[in-house]
């Protein structure tokens, strides 16, 4: 999920996370649209019983892709095959009043003000890896 022409001007009452570097910024985890669709349902059908919900989740422009907002530092140690882990260190990324995306550009599914801060890297991967799970059940299937 490129970046590239997503550095919005903030709105009144966003706040703006594009410095480098930031040491609090969110890592992005992406993945295939479909498999990151079933996993935003299955983690919010488990959503407060023990789990904590689905944070902030992006959608590239072309429909091929999801991104899901995970705590800084899960790069470091994500290894899902499938997906992809990086560092945002903040460039291009607004948080608070929700941004609208451009025709074609990445925007947000679930915006930051609509969800919790960011997704559990635990509760993501468990999601994802049952959302394959359903994804190859379903595919067998015809």
């Amino acid at each position: 999920m490129d970046s590239t022409g997503t550095n919005f001007a903030p709105e009144t009452g966003a706040t703006a996370i594009d410095t480098p570097d930031t040491p609090d910024a969110p890592d992005l985890v992406t993945v295939p649209t479909r498999q990151g669709l079933e996993a935003v349902d299955i983690i919010r059908r488990g959503a407060g019983l023990t789990a904590p919900g689905v944070g902030p989740v992006l959608h590239d422009g072309s429909g091929g892709t999801l991104g899901f907002l995970v705590p800084p530092g899960t790069a470091d140690a994500w290894d899902l095959p499938g997906s992809a882990c990086t560092q945002t260190n903040g460039r291009g990324m607004r948080f608070g009043d929700a941004v609208s995306p451009t025709a074609g550009g990445t925007g947000w599914l679930l915006p930051p003000e609509a969800v919790g801060p960011v997704t559990d890297p635990a509760v993501l991967r468990a999601a994802l890896g049952e959302a394959a799970r359903l994804i190859e059940a379903a595919d067998n299937c015809r």
